[in-house]
């Protein structure tokens, strides 16, 4: 059995293949100690090969991984292996956001990271949420109710927050500022596609993805079928547990 696991900044996400398939995976949160966190939740696995990955990758191989792949090339793997066809992948996860292009023979050819700002990412729209009384749950069921297209000019999380306090203190219904601010992270994730190259077909991965609103904008935007794993929070594991089994 071969493990990989995915040390994101908001939660651990492992993956166990064996003969080359899906066996098991699981998904926590990264707490204080993340290291700690994922080896309690390898004392299921007793007799495996791991690959870590993701931001806390380093700290894994110093305490209890074998290898170390970047984000990168584990999310290359794991989309693929979901998804042959697969040519473009989009990775929204707590804090970071990232684009990665394929070749034909599942090599990445290019790919762009925004790693800098919360912006676009599983944490904007939990600040946002949380402003206006949305669970993330509620959030993109709320920004489909909206009557109203506003925009968002700000896509920096304090001063976006700001603006969403004044459309609320204005008497906006919450539900048009909902819609406004996924439109917002849609028109960055379009912006990076476009940046980075489509081809093939997309593969939406990371938390964000679980938001139906978003990726429904994204096809409009992209005039294509945007591809949702079934469970899209652990293709960056899988892909890190393949490493090992390939």
């Amino acid at each position: 059995m071969h493990i990989g696991i995915d040390l994101g900044s908001r939660t651990i996400k492992l993956a166990a293949v064996k003969d080359g398939k899906l066996a098991d995976w699981q998904v926590i949160e990264s707490g204080f100690k993340p290291h700690q966190q994922s080896l309690d939740l390898l004392k299921a696995y007793p007799a495996r090969q791991i690959t870590a990955t993701g931001y806390g990758r380093h700290l894994a191989h110093k305490h209890f991984a074998r290898d170390i792949i970047t984000e990168i090339k584990a999310h290359a793997l794991g989309a693929r292996h979901l998804f042959p066809e697969c040519r473009t992948i989009l990775d929204v996860g707590g804090q970071d956001s990232k684009v990665i292009t394929l070749n034909n023979r599942g090599k990445v050819s290019n790919f762009q990271m925004n790693d800098k700002c919360a912006a676009g990412t599983g944490k904007f729209l939990e600040i946002m949420a949380t402003s206006l009384g949305y669970s993330l749950d509620e959030f993109g069921a709320a920004a489909a109710e909206a009557t109203t297209e506003l925009v968002i000019g700000n896509m920096c999380a304090v001063f976006a927050e700001s603006e969403v306090v004044s459309l609320k203190n204005d008497g906006t219904p919450a539900e048009d500022i909902a819609r406004a601010v996924h439109m917002a992270v849609v028109e960055r994730l379009f912006a990076m596609l476009q940046r980075t190259g489509l081809a093939g077909e997309v593969i939406f991965s990371g938390g964000v993805a679980n938001n139906r609103f978003i990726v429904q904008q994204l096809e409009q935007k992209l005039g294509c079928p945007v591809l949702v794993p079934q469970v899209p929070t652990i293709v960056g594991a899988l892909g890190a547990a393949l490493y090992q089994a390939v």
